[in-house]
């Protein structure tokens, strides 16, 4: 079921929206060559909890981390691990933060270290696609706009988008309808109503865009080796400019 979400609950949103952008700001001074995602995880549990949150995805089925560390080919869900981060990696860190009931979810790529120049172009083409996404996600827009025109863009600049995992809804439970693909056709889907709120999170790789299941039957990663990049935002439908909770520079 598909929900729209009151004044009060887009609020109790955005509380958690901050701590988040806060620990994602946090993370971003800590990465470097030699650290540990394990180390990451840690940080980030003991950083909400100080900030009166909580991380949803931990337990989420049986997940047992705060964060997804997911490096270099892993496309999502990858498992924090003691194994060093090396110079060139690039890693991305997901995660989603309870304040009261109020979630809030991203996730963003980091380069550690010294990262060659095409893999910094597929972050930066997988972020631009993110945002040419948004700008499509407002009332009486469909969700197949917000999918055409990240897939038009990251196959322009001659990337590939994952189809195996999409944006969602969110609140008060983690993971809701409408499902939210990268993909799609213009003017298809359902249509968009202000007072949902969605997830838009676009995973985008170098080569093709196929998975393939880790052992632990969460961690997808290419088939190919292949890096692949994603950046997420939580966002508000409004009738007008939809308003991105999980924005890092307001």
């Amino acid at each position: 079921m598909i929900t729209r979400k009151s004044k009060r609950e887009i609020e109790q949103m955005q509380k958690a929206a901050n701590v988040l952008v806060k620990c994602h700001k946090e993370i971003a001074k800590l990465i470097k060559p030699g650290m540990t995602t394990m180390e990451i995880d840690a940080f980030t549990e003991s950083f909400l909890r100080k900030h009166g949150a909580t991380p949803e995805q931990k337990g989420f089925n049986g997940y047992p981390y705060a964060i997804c560390a997911s490096i270099n080919d892993e496309i999502c869900h990858g498992f924090p691990r003691h194994e060093k981060l090396n110079d060139g990696d690039i890693v991305t860190i997901d995660m989603v933060v309870n304040v009261d009931g109020g979630l809030a979810d991203s996730a963003w790529t980091y380069a550690v270290g010294n990262v060659d120049e095409k893999g910094l172009r597929l972050m930066e083409v997988t972020k631009t696609s993110l945002y040419k996404g948004i700008e499509q996600a407002r009332a009486g827009k469909r969700i197949g706009d917000i999918g055409h025109a990240i897939q038009q863009y990251a196959e322009e600049e001659g990337f590939s988008v994952v189809r195996d995992f999409t944006g969602h809804g969110i609140g008060p439970t983690l993971h809701e309808d409408p499902h939210i693909p990268h993909f799609g056709l213009p003017n298809k889907g359902l249509r968009l109503k202000e007072g949902m709120v969605i997830t838009i999170e676009p995973m985008i790789n170098e080569g093709s865009w196929h998975s393939q299941m880790d052992s632990n039957n969460w961690t997808a990663r290419t088939i190919d080796q292949g890096r692949s990049a994603q950046y997420e935002h939580t966002i508000v439908i409004t009738k007008d400019e939809p308003i991105i909770l999980t924005e890092q520079d307001k």
